[in-house]
């Protein structure tokens, strides 16, 4: 955890053993994010498109990011999108104003290797904030072991092109 004055940032890596562009498609269709991310996925990959996800499938009033949009995107690079936390930390981080962002970036190490370099930003360094940011380094640290779990075992799409 990197703190600064103003906000404090949680960064995750996780090396993946399968090709920068599979790896790129697990985060940008919705079939596949659904496959290791959250059972319901709304996702239009394009700048200002929505990234949603829905953690209790068919229930779109808790549990999700409704509402939030993919704010960069660039092709097997980078993914952006803005964030909401889950619903104990509902007023402290989920108002439009108030969103936290989280910042994906892909490096292709070999042909068959790929770095996923995962930068959730902006919560606020304050005694309020910890127990968000706590309960999302151990969030984020699941989440991309369940996509290296995806991706490396084989099942589901994720190991086929589109």
């Amino acid at each position: 955890m990197t703190r600064t004055t103003n906000d404090t940032a949680i960064k995750k890596e996780i090396t993946i053993n399968a090709p920068i562009n599979l790896v790129w498609l697990a985060w940008t269709i919705s079939e596949r994010v659904s496959e290791w991310f959250a059972p319901e996925t709304v996702i239009e990959a394009k700048e200002g498109g929505a990234y949603e996800l829905y953690f209790i499938p068919g229930n779109h009033e808790n549990m999700n990011t409704k509402g939030c949009k993919i704010t960069k995107l660039v092709h097997e690079k980078e993914l952006h999108f803005n964030w909401k936390g889950p619903d104990q930390f509902e007023s402290l981080m989920n108002k439009e104003n108030e969103l936290t962002n989280v910042k994906v970036s892909f490096d292709s190490i070999n042909e068959d290797s790929t770095k996923v370099i995962l930068d959730h930003t902006e919560f606020k360094d304050s005694e309020d904030w910890n127990e968000a940011i706590k309960w999302h380094e151990m969030a984020w640290s699941g989440v991309l072991d369940s996509l290296k779990s995806a991706l490396e075992s084989g099942k589901g799409n994720v190991c086929c092109q589109p």
